[in-house]
């Protein structure tokens, strides 16, 4: 029934609109569950430096072959897992994009769109 001022019509819009942004909320948190499980690899030098992370960015691992440690290439070595850890960052971030990319498409939500 609507009323003169479609208050009833206004509320029931209302109450849609509040159970799809719940809908959206709890599947938007089971993707981050999956991202927070799922994992990475960057790699640096050949595959000399690998880096783990979750698909939330969580750092989980470091491996150093044990050709690259050499005292007198510690700068080299630095470098190299950097390198790695910023390839590991954006694998994850690309993971966390191709998941929750759809949820921000349109709604103006920075990193989600």
């Amino acid at each position: 029934m609507i009323t003169k001022h479609g208050k009833v019509m206004k509320e029931m819009n209302m109450e849609q609109m509040l159970k799809q942004a719940q809908k959206l909320q709890s599947e938007i948190g089971k993707i981050q569950e999956q991202l927070a499980r799922e994992r990475v690899e960057g790699v640096a030098g050949g595959g000399m430096v690998r880096v783990t992370a979750t698909g939330q960015g969580e750092i989980t691992g470091i491996s150093i072959e044990p050709e690259v440690i050499d005292p007198s290439e510690k700068e080299m070595l630095e470098d190299l897992i950097v390198a790695a850890i910023s390839d590991a960052s954006s694998k994850s971030k690309e993971m966390a994009q191709s998941r929750l990319g759809r949820f921000g498409a349109g709604l103006g939500i920075p990193g989600l769109g």
